[in-house]
């Protein structure tokens, strides 16, 4: 696919998706300024640690998407040994690892942040990640079975992870501990709310729109009429999340400096290592581009209520799991378009199977 083909895949509104998002920023952070009471508000709408409006921006983002896998193909995926084995070692040896070695790298004499990003670094991507995997043409049946398995490892792996990267592995090499103690509970809402609401309603949707109407109507009426819900419900969240929390950033610049620059080496180490794991195991570009983006994502919302369960809403390592989306999100929207420019050159000879599936799809937002 030719890099004008790969653009015009992404459609009219989705080429210009870092104008939205810039734009969706700025909107955040004008109103955290200039509207503190509605920042105000949005603090106190919430269920626990649940933010309502960032969880209503979610499972909009997440609805259509989710509503687009053949879940009659999804089972398949687990077949892929290669696939499923390289996901579960880069998001549960590599890349708490990575983050781990980038906190001490970096931030040696900020332990409260340190220990943030450690946080940030265990919890991994569900929702956002199926928004960048489907603009960069990866497999969405892929995508869903990966975020699904990951999420069971998460709320088995997430607490002991925890204890071993920040009293276990810091004690072996004579680096100072931290003592915390994370909720289940939480880790288990989190996967509920924003991984099994909506695919349970995309589920759902598929099954009954097919039952109906038929799998051609389904994928060439309904499924367009709901897509542009997905870039709606991204914008939205990046409002919420920029008029929630970006106050902190203005009055912190020169911590949120220090705090973004392991993220984003995080970010790109961890997208490239997906890339170059899935090209040399013989992946085709779809499943390469689905571990390499399931590998890089991270669970913000769940991070963001650890920390703040555990240490406190003013602490910094709190601070350190709301810097975490703030750099993603404009990060993983760059790496969108690096994952279009390397099919071409990576993957001249796009596997069969997948090109024509892939010719039959709707348009992807």
């Amino acid at each position: 696919m030719s890099d004008s083909a790969a653009s015009a895949r992404l459609g009219t509104l989705d080429r210009f998706l870092p104008v939205w998002i810039l734009l969706a920023m700025g909107a955040g952070l004008a109103l955290a300024v200039y509207a503190p009471a509605f920042g105000e508000f949005l603090h106190a709408a919430s269920v626990g640690t649940i933010s309502i409006p960032i969880a209503i921006g979610l499972l909009v983002m997440m609805y259509p998407v989710l509503a687009k896998v053949r879940y009659s193909d999804a089972a398949v995926v687990g077949r892929d040994k290669r696939l499923l084995i390289s996901s579960l070692v880069l998001n549960w040896v590599v890349g708490p690892a990575l983050m781990f070695a980038l906190a001490w790298l970096l931030l040696p004499d900020l332990p409260e942040y340190r220990t943030g990003l450690i946080i940030v670094g265990l919890a991994r991507c569900i929702a956002m990640v199926l928004i960048w995997n489907d603009l960069a043409c990866g497999d969405r049946e892929a995508a869903a079975f990966l975020v699904a398995i990951n999420s069971v490892f998460q709320v088995i792996a997430f607490a002991a992870l925890g204890w071993f990267y920040l009293q276990v592995l810091p004690t072996w090499l004579g680096l100072s501990t931290t003592s915390a103690e994370f909720s289940i509970w939480a880790i288990t809402l989190s996967v509920l709310v924003f991984l099994g609401i909506p695919l349970v309603a995309g589920y759902l949707s598929r099954v009954v729109g097919e039952r109906q109407r038929g799998r051609e109507w389904y994928e060439s009426v309904f499924l367009p009429k709901i897509s542009p819900l997905a870039l709606g419900g991204l914008l939205f969240t990046i409002v919420m999340l920029f008029a929630l929390q970006g106050q902190q950033v203005i009055d912190r610049p020169l911590d949120v400096a220090r705090i973004a620059l392991p993220l984003l080496a995080y970010f790109i180490l961890m997208f490239f290592i997906g890339f170059a794991t899935g090209k040399g195991i013989g992946l085709s570009y779809e499943r390469t581009t689905t571990l390499s983006f399931t590998a890089a994502g991270n669970n913000f919302e769940l991070a963001i209520a650890v920390a703040i369960g555990t240490f406190g809403a003013t602490s910094g390592q709190a601070l350190a799991g709301i810097v975490g989306p703030l750099i993603e999100v404009p990060v993983l929207v760059a790496l969108v378009y690096v994952a279009l420019w390397l099919r071409p050159r990576l993957f001249p000879t796009p596997d069969l199977h997948a090109a024509n599936e892939k010719a039959t799809e709707p348009a992807r937002l």
